[in-house]
C-alpha cells in the first residue's frame, strides 16, 4: 500500500511546532502535523472551580474548537457538537493526568485548542501540542515565583492508528480515517503507560492480536512525538 503523503505504514507524519505563537497567552504553540494544524494556548486564572474552592487543589481544563473554513466545507459557527465536548474533555483529562494538581495551588490553567487546518487527528495534536503549552504557563509561574517547580509528573502524547485494506497505519490522515476498516486514538505518557484508548470498529471487526499490534504501533508513534517534546522541554526538569 501506498499512502497519499509518501509515508511509511508505520510513520507518523512531519511534525512543527512553532513556540510562544499567541502573543498574550502565558503558554502557547502552532502544531502542524502534517496538514492539520492546531494552536494552543495555555492561561492562567487565579481561581478554581466551585466544587475545588478551599481545597488546595488546582485544576486543568480544555476547550476546543475549528474555524469555519478548517474543513473542505465551512463549519458555522456556534454549533458546538458532542464531537466537540466529547474532545475537550479528552483533552482535558489526558493533562491532568500528568499534573501535581495540589503542587499547582487554587489556581486554574485553561487549555484552547482551535483548529485552523484539519486533516485528520486533531484530537491526537491537540494533545501533543497542548502539552508543550502547558508546560511553558507552569515554568512562567514558577519563574515569577507563584510556584516552586514546574507539577509535571510526566509527558503526555497522543496518536492515531487504524486498519486499512488490511494494513495497519500510524498517524492517519482524514482520507485514510474515513476509508479505515478500525480506527483507534491513544494517548500515553512518556513512561509508557496509557492514559485513554479509543477504539472502533468501522467496517469490520477486529481481534485481540490485532488491537495489540495497533498499540504497539501508536506506542512507537507516541514515544516520537514524546522525544519531539522534551527536546522543546529540555530546560524543564520533568
Amino acid at each position: 500500500m501506498v499512502r497519499s503523503d509518501g509515508r511509511g505504514l508505520d510513520k507518523i507524519r512531519k511534525v512543527k511546532i512553532t513556540r510562544d505563537y499567541m502573543q498574550f497567552a502565558e503558554g502557547s504553540v502552532l502544531i502542524e502535523l502534517g496538514n492539520t494544524r492546531v494552536v494552543c494556548t495555555a492561561s492562567v486564572e487565579e481561581f478554581v472551580p466551585p466544587f475545588l474552592k478551599g481545597s488546595g487543589t488546582g485544576w486543568v481544563t480544555a476547550e476546543y474548537g475549528m474555524l469555519p473554513r478548517s474543513c473542505k466545507t465551512r463549519i458555522q459557527r456556534g454549533k458546538d457538537s458532542g464531537r466537540t465536548y466529547e474532545i475537550q474533555r479528552l483533552v482535558g483529562r489526558s493533562l491532568r493526568a500528568v499534573t501535581e494538581m495540589r503542587k499547582l495551588g487554587e489556581r486554574t490553567i485553561w487549555i484552547d485548542c482551535d483548529v485552523i487546518q484539519a486533516d485528520g487527528g486533531t484530537r491526537t495534536a491537540s494533545i501533543t501540542g497542548s502539552f508543550i503549552a502547558l508546560a511553558d504557563a507552569l515554568n512562567k509561574l514558577k519563574k515569577t515565583g507563584l510556584l516552586d517547580k514546574v507539577p509535571l509528573k510526566d509527558f503526555v502524547a497522543a496518536t492515531s492508528v487504524g486498519i486499512l485494506s488490511g494494513n495497519l497505519l500510524l498517524d492517519l490522515t482524514y482520507e485514510e480515517d474515513s476509508q479505515a476498516d478500525v480506527d483507534m486514538n491513544v494517548v500515553m505518557t512518556g513512561k509508557g503507560e496509557f492514559i485513554e484508548i479509543q477504539g472502533t470498529a468501522e467496517r469490520k471487526t477486529f481481534g485481540k492480536e490485532q488491537a495489540d499490534k495497533l498499540l504497539t504501533l501508536a506506542k512507537k508513534g507516541i514515544e516520537e512525538l514524546v522525544d519531539i517534546q522534551k527536546n522543546f522541554l529540555k530546560d524543564l526538569i520533568i
